[in-house]
């Protein structure tokens, strides 16, 4: 009877064993390709958040999940050698961060059954990635950092009320900032500026175009181009030495010289955009299903050091009412 009972007690043993070893087979994993299309603070934050929202949706790095990251350097032709990588790689999704990266990722995944999700991208309908009623392109889905346009210019006003001409610096070949710039235009009269943009088509071009801008203007107001952003310090160097303020937007920018911007939280926004990708890797829905989403509400960021740097001083009042307030430059 206890040679029977420990041969029981064995089998029950090794039953358990195998059921767990099951359990743990069966464990759902994933891969995913990370395609940023340059490195600086905004999409640097935006793949901190999209990790933190997988994560709080059961999704963890170096546990269920793994991770393909490449930066494209700011290089279009980089950004379709990464997504084509990828596809080739046969993860389970790409999160696209920035317009160029998108679009790349989304047309090489045309032919596959691989989703798309992408994030910090103004315009998702000019950039092709969805139609006019916010419905999906394709297989593809995303959250957008659409800025917002006349909360800054109010901001701007506000803050320097003799001014009338605000410069912007974009590049050619990004749908986004184009749109943002036409959005620019049509209601910076009424606030009773003339806006002076200036094209470029790589990053070599900004040094020349931010040497001859800051004799046109009275203050440069920053997209969220990805391609400008990269060069950021070189249009701080100009502007700074010709005493005209910068004003970015987002709080990253302001962190490292802009003046003050009305900004979006970019954690937060790939945070957004982690939870719909948990979403369509667990199955609970498909990219086609997911209009684009959009980061509410704007916040005031101010950095006083760039603002002595100007001669320019705040009310306590006005500074009392900002989301966050620097008191040097950081740039990282």
């Amino acid at each position: 009877m206890k040679r029977n009972g420990l041969a029981l007690a064995v089998s029950v043993a090794m039953a358990a064993g195998l059921m767990a070893q099951n359990v743990f087979a069966q464990e759902e994993a994933y891969s995913i390709g990370i395609s940023q299309f340059a490195e600086h603070g905004s999409l640097n934050n935006c793949r901190e958040g999209f990790l933190a929202g997988l994560a709080e949706a059961g999704i963890v790095e170096g546990e269920n999940l793994t991770v393909s990251f490449d930066n494209a350097q700011a290089d279009t032709g980089t950004a379709s050698q990464i997504a084509d990588s990828y596809v080739s790689e046969g993860v389970d999704l790409i999160c696209a961060i920035a317009t160029p990266s998108a679009m790349s990722a989304y047309n090489s995944c045309l032919e596959t059954e691989i989703p798309v999700v992408f994030t910090a991208i103004s315009d998702p309908v000019a950039a092709g990635l969805a139609k006019e009623d916010g419905t999906p392109a394709g297989n593809v889905t995303g959250t957008s950092d659409k800025l917002p346009v006349e909360e800054q210019l109010k901001m701007i006003r506000e803050i320097l009320p003799e001014a009338e001409k605000i410069g912007i610096l974009y590049t050619t070949s990004e749908a986004n900032s184009i749109s943002t710039i036409e959005e620019y235009k049509a209601i910076a009269g009424d606030y009773g500026f003339e806006i002076v943009e200036t094209g470029i088509n790589t990053l070599a071009d900004v040094d020349m175009a931010a040497a001859e801008m800051v004799g046109k203007v009275d203050c440069i107001s920053n997209l969220t181009d990805n391609t400008v952003v990269s060069a950021l310090q070189t249009v701080l160097s100009y502007a700074g030495a010709a005493g005209i303020p910068v004003f970015g937007s987002e709080v990253e920018q302001v962190k490292c010289g802009c003046l003050a911007s009305m900004g979006i939280d970019y954690v937060a926004l790939g945070r957004q955009t982690g939870a719909m990708a948990a979403a369509i890797l667990k199955g609970e829905s498909t990219a086609p299903e997911m209009n684009f989403e959009t980061c509410q509400g704007a916040s005031l960021y101010v950095n006083t050091e760039a603002a002595a740097n100007l001669g320019i001083q705040f009310e306590e009042e006005y500074l009392a009412g900002a989301a966050e307030v620097f008191e040097e430059i950081v740039v990282e």
